[in-house]
């Protein structure tokens, strides 16, 4: 049986030369560049075939002599070379333009002498997304040590606080009452430092590592009917970025809620309409097909509460209600008004949360335990409980695990009375 190189004749291998979207390079012993594909010369922006030249006018002046002893250690020992073997490359446009490259390395004999074929790649696009990597790395580390130094400085505070209340024998109850309040509040810092760091982690490393992985293959696909590929990791960076964005946003809100930034703006609007809306905007960008059903007022009543607060708190809860719940389960709203006090009851049959969780569930950073394979920062319900207080109102809970989960907002608000008599 006749192999497909047997098969193919001289213009076959021309064709699948000049086609190749890597530039290929094809170099004597001396450094003589003998031939290039199209795709090559494109790569360093000329518009003609580089036979002739050396190799060395490939390469930035800076490091042309440290490649020649490259290439003549080459020809002494010649073995193949993957791609970007623990070396970094920079390639030298026509231009004068200078650009990170990534080049394997092969070699033949022909007619009895050596010949060098390389094949390269730009790998701008990936320097660019491992850098900013890099970056959010930096960052990660400086928060975490920042962290650090806050619980060293609450160690330092402790110590003098216990060696003052240990001079006071008459106070001794109230010294070991207040230390192990404060060795409490210590591990609970450390406990969110590990929690932060971990999650940190995680939720920034997922999407930087897309982020680098499509940016990569982007490069490779640089034909005009590529067009659609490129377009698929363009989005999927978009929407990488927007999910890093949207964990930043979380990270700046608590920082704003706990410095106190941020106050109440009561205005008027009708209540049912507002949670229709909510409700019909979370539809938009869920990413499940749950059926979500909402139980109205009677009456079209208007309330006065911080507009901005209630939306914030109803699209948490309902984005978490369809997070861990499975396709196809009905979520329930139903809104209530009683004693000048507006009442939201979100009911899903989802995971559950487990009973020992269920304590924690309002702590920055905490996740429950059956949740480790859904993406999330542990924010959400302690960003909604502070909403909630600053309104005044309190929000609770009722779980089994494994049977769903109900939970009550609970705001006291100002009725229009003259709007209600008008709906009666």
């Amino acid at each position: 049986m006749s192999t497909l190189i047997e098969v193919l004749d001289p213009d076959a291998f021309k064709s699948i030369f000049n086609s190749s979207v890597e530039g290929i390079v094809i170099v004597d012993v001396k450094g003589e560049i003998l031939l290039t594909n199209p795709a090559c010369e494109k790569l360093f922006g000329y518009d003609e075939m580089l036979s002739g030249k050396m190799i060395e006018e490939l390469i930035p002046l800076k490091l042309r002599e440290q490649h020649k002893d490259h290439r003549k250690k080459y020809n002494k020992n010649p073995k193949s070379r993957n791609m970007g073997e623990g070396i970094d490359l920079m390639g030298l446009k026509c231009d004068g333009t200078e650009f990170p490259v990534e080049v394997s390395l092969s070699h033949v004999k022909y007619k009895g002498k050596l010949i060098i074929v390389g094949f390269i790649i730009d790998i701008t696009e990936r320097k660019k997304a491992e850098e900013a990597l890099h970056k959010s790395e930096e960052q990660l580390i400086i928060y975490a040590t920042e962290l650090e130094r806050k619980v060293n400085e609450r160690t330092d505070e402790l110590k003098k606080m216990v060696e003052k209340l240990e001079s006071e024998i008459v106070v001794r109850k109230q010294i070991e009452q207040e230390v192990k309040k404060a060795l409490e509040r210590e591990k609970e810092l450390n406990e969110l430092k590990s929690r932060f760091v971990s999650m940190a982690s995680h939720e920034f490393r997922t999407p930087l590592s897309t982020i680098l992985s499509s940016a990569t293959l982007m490069s490779k696909y640089t034909d005009a009917d590529q067009e659609d590929k490129r377009n698929k990791h363009f989005e999927r960076i978009k929407s990488n970025v927007k999910e890093l964005t949207g964990i930043l946003n979380d990270f700046l809100s608590l920082g704003k809620l706990e410095e106190g930034r941020i106050t109440s703006n009561p205005e008027k609007f009708e209540i049912n309409q507002f949670v229709s809306d909510v409700i019909g905007e979370i539809k938009l960008i869920q990413g499940k097909s749950q059926n979500l059903k909402l139980i109205r007022l009677d009456d079209n009543l208007e309330v006065i509460l911080d507009r901005q607060f209630s939306k914030n708190i109803l699209l948490n809860l309902l984005s978490n209600a369809i997070k861990y719940s499975p396709t196809g389960k009905q979520i329930e709203v139903k809104i209530n008004i009683q004693d000048k006090q507006l009442r939201i009851d979100i009911k899903d049959d989802g995971m559950g949360i487990p009973a020992k969780d269920q304590k924690h569930l309002f702590n920055r950073f905490f996740r429950a335990n059956n949740v480790t394979n859904i993406p999330g920062t542990g924010l959400g319900l302690n960003l909604v409980q502070k909403y909630v207080e600053i309104m005044n109102g309190n929000i609770s809970f009722v779980s089994e695990e494994g049977n769903g989960s109900t939970f009550t907002v609970i705001l006291p608000v100002t009725l229009d009375q003259n709007e209600k008599s008008t709906n009666n």
